[in-house]
């Protein structure tokens, strides 16, 4: 039974569908809309994670909002993290609202993969599972505390 978020899969469908040419178009769209999923400033978050990776061009935030059984995240993306990443980070932040942390646990590499294709996975090597590695590093964190 696949435990990833619906929300995901009709996405991981949507992004398969389509020619290489219409699949980054899409891919653009969404890291236009990153700046959607910065962090209020008036929400205490459960975890927040902020940091420049080595292999990162700039530095950048996760933060978690936990509520009961559910999760929710933000991102901040400095100015120099790259188009790929912000259309990553916005489109896990948009499956995962509201969602259930072992369905966020449950997205494995190859459905990022699925989603922006092989092409820019092999042209980006590891860094595009650089936001997916990231989230869920921090709902270990949070089931820690």
């Amino acid at each position: 039974m696949d435990k990833r978020p619906n929300k995901f899969t009709e996405l991981i469908h949507f992004f398969e569908s389509l020619p290489e040419n219409e699949r980054r178009e899409n891919l653009m769209l969404f890291a236009k809309k990153a700046d959607k999923w910065v962090p209020d400033g008036e929400i205490n978050y459960c975890i927040q994670d902020v940091r420049k990776d080595e292999h990162c061009t700039d530095e950048v935030g996760i933060f978690v909002d936990s509520t009961n059984d559910t999760i929710s995240f933000r991102v901040s993306l400095g100015p120099k993290v790259q188009t790929l990443t912000r259309a990553i980070a916005s489109i896990l932040c948009e499956i995962s609202e509201d969602e259930k942390i072992d369905h966020i646990q449950a997205i494995k590499k190859n459905d990022i993969q699925r989603i922006i294709g092989q092409e820019l996975v092999r042209l980006r090597s590891q860094t595009v599972y650089y936001i997916l590695e990231r989230m869920q590093e921090a709902l270990v964190n949070l089931k820690e505390k």
